[in-house]
């Protein structure tokens, strides 16, 4: 089978970025021709065989002044001509979809349907939903200026996005980005997704509520990566509690913040980036120990006595939960979006409600005292089976085969 993996970045950015490089590995390695078509980038760590990408496109900055951005980000005539490119040398039985609104943009369906008649070979669509972009333009479900979790969208229509400024706090971006999803919405473009993937329940639910993708909709909760399982610790197993995660503020850093200042006995461990930095290196008991991945990451969490996944927005199947359980390490978590789907309370971690900050300190002053409580979680975590990438892409195969 010949898959055209489509993402617009084709750099490690994040999750979905490694979602889409591990499954691409693994079908390769079962014997599955796979290209990959997104964005040019210096960093770029895969492509397809004739190199055809679009450039680069950044939706921050304010190159999205310049009078023709906006219209390129709502319909890309370029991403039409190069995925067709692409097609036309690779002849792809599967295009599978992942993030490609704003920068390769919805067109690229249409081209694929255009590659199809002209052809006269099927060409099977399916999309991984990474992020409810469907059915919120700013596709985290939540108003940044405010925090608020919101379903205004799913519920009065996509111009509250513009109504909240919703899209980086810019009236204008939350303006395309409307269009962007009204357009698509009344041409009913994702009726020509074959399959969609739901990475949770929630995420399942919230697609559902558009009616052209009813019936198309498929859960299957991620994979782990395999070098999550080892053995060794970067520091005596036990002595301190980790959070490893971006440092941003949809995911809860103020919130664990004030609670690691409360509790200044505990050590706790830090790995990763974002824009909260700084306020993370002001708090003594906490090590800032950076981003970490693979193996190095492995042995922090492996070592920690819990781990703390404290987001406030709707989580979609995050990694970092099914790592750290992976890993035997209980988790400590908020009740949103896709989260407690993973976690057994009370076997396999706890969770909190969400920005409590009072519940979150009181369950880590009781996992720290109890090392019973906390072997008993371990065990549990240790007992809890996830998907392999290998018996994933087995399993997403067979659902291609079905459809």
């Amino acid at each position: 089978m010949k898959v055209l993996m489509v993402n617009k970045f084709l750099f490690e950015n994040g999750g979905s970025e490694t979602y889409v490089f591990t499954l691409g590995k693994q079908l390769e390695k079962n014997g599955h021709e796979v290209q990959y078509f997104g964005m040019e980038h210096s960093d770029r760590v895969v492509g397809n065989r004739i190199n055809a990408y679009t450039s680069n496109m950044d939706f921050h900055t304010g190159k999205f002044t310049k009078i023709f951005y906006p219209f390129q980000i709502i319909y890309s005539q370029t991403a039409r001509k190069k995925i067709r490119l692409v097609m036309e040398d690779f002849d792809p039985d599967v295009v599978h979809l992942n993030n490609f609104n704003f920068q390769l943009t919805p067109a690229i369906i249409y081209e694929i349907k255009e590659y199809e008649k002209s052809t006269g070979k099927r060409v099977k669509i399916i999309y991984t939903a990474h992020d409810t972009q469907l059915v919120c333009p700013n596709h985290l479900m939540r108003i940044p200026d405010t925090g608020e979790l919101c379903r205004r969208c799913l519920k009065n229509g996509f111009f509250e996005c513009v109504r909240h400024s919703c899209v980086h706090g810019s009236k204008l971006k939350s303006l395309c980005a409307y269009f962007e999803a009204e357009l698509y919405q009344r041409l009913k473009t994702y009726k020509y997704i074959d399959c969609v993937i739901c990475p949770s329940n929630f995420m399942e639910e919230q697609l559902k509520t558009r009616r052209e993708l009813l019936g198309k909709t498929r859960v299957l909760h991620n994979f782990i990566p395999s070098d999550m399982k080892t053995e060794a610790a970067d520091f005596d197993s036990g002595n301190y509690v980790i959070y490893f995660g971006r440092f941003s503020e949809e995911k809860g850093i103020h919130t664990l913040l004030k609670v690691c200042n409360q509790l200044p006995d505990i050590t706790f461990v830090f790995a990763g980036t974002g824009p909260l930095e700084e306020q993370v290196n002001q708090i003594r008991n906490i090590q800032n120990v950076g981003f970490q991945k693979g193996q190095a990451l492995s042995h922090l969490i492996r070592g920690a006595k819990f781990s703390i996944i404290p987001s406030e927005c709707y989580e979609n199947c995050p990694f970092s939960v099914m790592e750290s359980i992976a890993c035997g390490t209980p988790v400590v978590a908020s009740r949103i979006g896709g989260i407690p789907e993973l976690i057994e309370e009370d076997r396999t971690g706890r969770l909190f409600s969400v920005g409590d900050e009072k519940e979150l300190k009181k369950i880590v002053e009781e996992l720290w005292k109890d090392s019973k409580q906390i072997s008993d979680y371990s065990k549990a975590c240790r007992e809890r089976k996830f998907d392999t990438v290998a018996s994933y892409s087995d399993k997403l195969v067979k659902l291609i085969e079905d459809i």
